[in-house]
């Protein structure tokens, strides 16, 4: 596909260097440093310019264009650009905005704006977030198959009783596949025989009740969830109070302004609004913020959500949840004791580029900064593995994938040797990423 992706900046270059081995793109920014690292750093067309100007986006080739997307820091200056499109019959447009307002609009009115696809940066950061509070000890989650399926990043701490077990010794549950284990920078495919070690990351598949009872297994005593805390009423922080409101949640929120205050108290009917500085020790030792499940640091800026993070780990409070503007600092808060660290610029990216592999898959979860990804795939006739038992295809998949979960008709079939893939199948894959084009294929 022929791809122009505008605006060069966190979000545009992650989702540039995810298209760039599949598809040809091309980037337009008005920046000349981030022209010439594209240029010289990535395998794609960099061009200066005004992604807003009609001339600039047809020397792009926006008229044989597949996809336009439009990812500068601008919500405006994206549905402009995706309107421009539009008006000379582009490509299909993706809009990245993080006001919901205009998430709203669109929702009303799909295709209104010149906007074919929208995606909200907040609201993506805000799900991430509400997704990872109900499973103890998750870093990332996703559901497949109408949610029959899941798939969840856990941690395994120090204290985790599974420690030293082997992957045979862990796999006590009917309806669970372990698709990976993720070692430092290694992408381990699991074996029986596999033991596992504290700091380890595996990567299962399965029923959601069968992944919840895992995760509680690794860290036992973490079941129940109640006393959320989010600290800051940043557009984030709001969101994540409105989604565990509708999960029946009744989270408190910390915000300092009196008006931002005074406003979100009367916005969330279940969340208590308490108006203070969500840093003052003393205050957290008053409201017991210590004794809380989780801690979700929203306020306006990466240094200000560490330190309430730590404050709040500091103080004894179970899981910290920060939200990291910068990529670059993912890392380093998870390395400093924050729980889970998410990035919305991140979270955009993904979403994004999942979207143009859709031609191929049916969701698409992206694991550690596209390390590997969890496909949902339907079998047609044509596929090699329509017809086959599982262990008669096994010779004919590639290293790095495996079949976590099938769902046949609504139900859903936990996937062993003898089990036979028909066509109309859903099959949840996980796939290194050398392996994903291989996926896709099959």
């Amino acid at each position: 596909m022929e791809v122009i992706v505008v605006g060069a900046g966190e979000v545009g270059s992650n989702i540039a260097e995810s298209l760039a081995d599949a598809h040809d793109v091309t980037v337009i920014d008005r920046d000349r440093d981030r022209v010439e690292a594209l240029t010289y750093g990535e395998d794609v067309l960099a061009l200066r310019g005004d992604g807003t100007s009609l001339e600039t986006l047809r020397e792009a080739g926006v008229e044989t264009a597949d996809i336009v997307i439009a990812s500068t820091d601008d919500d405006e200056a994206n549905i402009v650009i995706c309107g421009t499109a539009k008006a000379v019959e582009g490509g299909f447009t993706i809009a990245r905005v993080r006001r919901t307002r205009y998430i709203d609009t669109w929702n009303q009115a799909e295709g209104a704006l010149g906007v074919d696809f929208m995606v909200g940066t907040d609201l993506l950061a805000a799900e991430s977030i509400a997704r990872v509070i109900g499973l103890p000890a998750a870093h990332d989650v996703d559901s497949f198959a109408n949610d029959r399926v899941r798939m969840a990043q856990l941690e395994v701490t120090t204290d985790s009783p599974i420690v030293g077990d082997t992957i045979a010794e862990a796999d006590r549950y009917e309806r669970l596949t372990f698709a990976a284990v993720l070692r430092g920078e290694e992408v381990l495919a699991p074996r029986g025989e596999t033991v596992i070690e504290a700091g380890d990351d595996p990567v299962v598949i399965g029923s959601p009740e069968s992944v919840r009872d895992f995760a509680s297994a690794l860290a036992p005593g973490e079941e129940a969830i109640g006393d959320i805390v989010i600290v800051g009423g940043s557009a984030v922080g709001a969101l994540v109070a409105r989604l565990l409101e509708d999960a029946g949640f009744r989270p408190r929120l910390i915000e300092a302004n009196d008006e931002r205050a005074r406003e979100l108290a009367e916005e969330l009917a279940r969340t208590t609004v308490l108006r203070h500085d969500g840093t003052d020790r003393e205050f957290l030792r008053r409201e017991h913020v210590g004794e809380a499940d989780a801690v979700v640091a929203a306020l306006e800026s990466d240094e200000k959500n560490l330190f309430a993070s730590l404050l709040a780990d500091r103080r004894g409070a179970d899981r910290t949840i920060a939200v990291v503007e910068k990529g670059s600092y993912v890392d380093i808060f998870e390395q400093v004791g924050v729980d889970v660290a998410v990035n919305p610029r991140e979270a955009t990216a993904e979403e994004i580029a999942r979207f143009t592999d859709e031609q191929h898959a049916e969701n698409v979860a992206m694991i550690e900064h596209d390390r590997a990804e969890v496909l949902e795939i339907e079998i047609d006739a044509e596929s090699s593995l329509a017809g086959r038992r599982i262990d008669q295809s096994i010779p004919d998949l590639p290293a790095g994938l495996v079949i976590g979960a099938i769902t046949r008709a609504g139900e859903q079939i936990t996937p062993r040797g003898d089990t036979v893939i028909e066509p109309g199948d859903h099959v949840v894959v996980f796939a290194h990423r050398d392996a994903i084009e291989a996926a896709s294929d099959l």
